[in-house]
């Protein structure tokens, strides 16, 4: 089955970099200074560089009116400005964590999840989307429970 995991919209974040310190503060977000390249931007889907800035923000990744209702911190790196794209693979970001698949009916409910080391993540998105009631995926970074990314059939 073809799939694609697309990144966040990058016009979505970009007004926030033009935002002081202190007025991020008042929005709860953070400013932070990438120290290696474990800070997986969610527009790009690849972990930023050693020194790039980024932002640590609560985002609504699920916004449905369904118990699964839902947000959780990621982080935007300054400069993005194209959404990653990714047909039929795994984005970089993904492929060195353990990840929460979860699949979501019509209805954004539940109907089935995976726990799977990020090299494996193609064969369970496979199996979750092959399931006739899945019309998503979201994937989260299992240790943190941070959104990753949204898998849509293609």
């Amino acid at each position: 089955m073809n799939y694609v995991i697309e990144g966040l919209e990058p016009a979505d974040f970009m007004p926030l970099f033009a935002l002081s310190d202190a007025e991020l503060a008042r929005h709860h977000i953070l400013p932070v200074t990438a120290s290696d390249d474990d800070y997986p931007c969610r527009i790009t889907l690849c972990g930023a560089a050693k020194g790039d800035r980024l932002l640590l923000l609560n985002y609504q990744h699920q916004p449905a009116a369904s118990p699964y209702r839902s947000s959780h911190a990621i982080y935007v790196a300054q400069g993005s400005v194209e959404r990653g794209v990714f047909c039929n693979m795994t984005p970089p970001v993904m492929l060195t964590r353990i990840l929460s698949i979860r699949a979501f009916d019509a209805m954004d409910l539940i109907i089935d999840a995976e726990i799977v080391d990020g090299v494996a993540a193609d064969s369970a998105i496979q199996r979750l989307l092959a399931l006739p009631e899945t019309t998503y995926l979201h994937v989260h970074f299992a240790k943190r429970g941070c959104f990753a990314a949204t898998v849509r059939k293609v």
